[in-house]
């Protein structure tokens, strides 16, 4: 197995484990009885970790490339969820949860530093396909959170069990990074200056919106079917991973999506998209029948839309020639919304509801469609207009 697929896999595992912890907060919710102003503590507690890390990562990366930081973070990550699950009060959670957004954050940083490594070595697209593969793993995993539930599995069975598994499988993994090789580095950046510095920026905010409309349902959309919709637990993760299914078999198709649309149109219509979900997903919350089959509808839409958004940014970086530290700094800003972004609509649903809080992703899903592709297109033709300088 070559890099290109370890790294795939490293994907999917990362997947199964975002699930087991997204998928089963609903269950973890009636467990200890948090409530939607405690979970939003919960996922600023994750954010702030995540947000520590990442930097830090980026210049380990820089250092050791992303191939070693994954070696390490992956393990670690599964051990980290393993401590949430064995949480016996929400303030023990908090303390586990900390640690899982400091190690989490430096997992996603290695994997979008390894992906736009892979691609460079072996020049195809493969970034969507990379995401892809992440969605799947999620999708696989929300399943078996779903099944486990349904036949009365506890909810700390499910995330401990889960846990060794993923530690196991990433450990047999790892040992194989050093036999099949190390890919390309990223690169150096091919120019600098403020106004690239600013379109670097205007990049990272067109991922955070994406990833606070995905991080919107990974974290929000089994809860509002469960304390909005009136559904059972296991039905509220069934919403999860119905998201995550439109996600994967979208992103699996996204790289010839991109090359027939070109990168710009590609994400106004993910955006569209996306919007239309969302509208959906308010709806839902507004009609007597049928709500829960209208939200489903919604998220899946809200999951297809999104799916490219990401891909496409990480893969405009890496044909850019842009370094590990900048490729960190988009993550960060990246990652940072789709942390920030569901402790905000925690927050937000404490006091005004979830339903009026879920108004903050359907707003953003407006802003990727509407100025996401002036901000793409203006980045990718100063970059060619850069490289065209250099190679003269």
């Amino acid at each position: 197995m070559g890099a290109r697929g370890w790294t795939a896999i490293s994907y999917g595992l990362t997947g199964v484990l975002n699930a087991l912890w997204g998928a089963t907060l609903p269950a973890t919710d009636a467990r200890l009885d948090l409530g939607a102003a405690r979970i939003g503590g919960l996922l600023m507690a994750l954010a702030v970790g995540a947000l520590v890390a990442m930097p830090i990562a980026g210049r380990l990366a820089d250092r050791w490339s992303g191939q070693r930081l994954l070696r390490w973070t992956m393990p670690m990550a599964s051990i980290a969820l393993a401590l949430t699950a064995l949480a016996p009060s929400a303030a023990v959670l908090t303390v586990a949860v900390v640690v899982l957004g400091v190690v989490s954050g430096a997992l996603n940083v290695a994997l979008s530093l390894q992906a736009v490594a892979v691609e460079r070595a072996t020049e195809r697209p493969v970034m969507a396909t990379m995401h892809g593969t992440w969605t799947l793993g999620a999708v696989f995993g929300g399943g078996l959170v779903t099944a486990g539930l349904h036949l009365g599995v506890g909810v700390q069975a499910l995330m401990a069990g889960g846990a060794a598994v993923l530690l196991a499988s990433t450990l047999a993994l790892t040992r194989r990074f050093d036999s099949d090789g190390r890919p390309a580095r990223a690169g150096r950046d091919v120019a600098g200056g403020p106004g690239r510095h600013g379109l670097v920026v205007a990049l990272g905010v067109v991922g955070a919106a994406a990833f606070l409309t995905e991080g919107a349902a990974t974290d929000w959309a089994g809860l509002h079917a469960t304390r909005v919709l009136g559904a059972t637990p296991a039905v509220g993760s069934l919403v999860y991973t119905a998201f995550f299914v439109a996600m994967t078999v979208v992103r699996f198709a996204g790289d010839p999506i991109r090359a027939r649309l070109g990168p710009a149109l590609t994400i106004r219509i993910a955006g569209g998209t996306a919007t239309a979900g969302y509208g959906l997903v308010l709806l839902a919350g507004a009609i007597q029948t049928p709500r829960v089959g209208t939200a489903i509808v919604g998220w899946v839409l809200a999951g297809a839309g999104m799916a490219v958004v990401w891909p496409v940014v990480v893969s405009a970086l890496g044909t850019s020639g842009a370094s590990a530290p900048r490729l960190s700094t988009v993550t960060t800003i990246s990652y940072g919304g789709g942390l920030v972004g569901p402790a905000l609509i925690g927050s937000v649903a404490g006091h005004a509801g979830l339903s009026t809080a879920l108004l903050i992703p359907a707003a953003l899903a407006v802003v990727v469609a509407a100025a996401a592709p002036a901000v793409l297109n203006h980045y990718l033709a100063t970059s060619e207009a850069e490289l065209t300088m250099r190679s003269t």
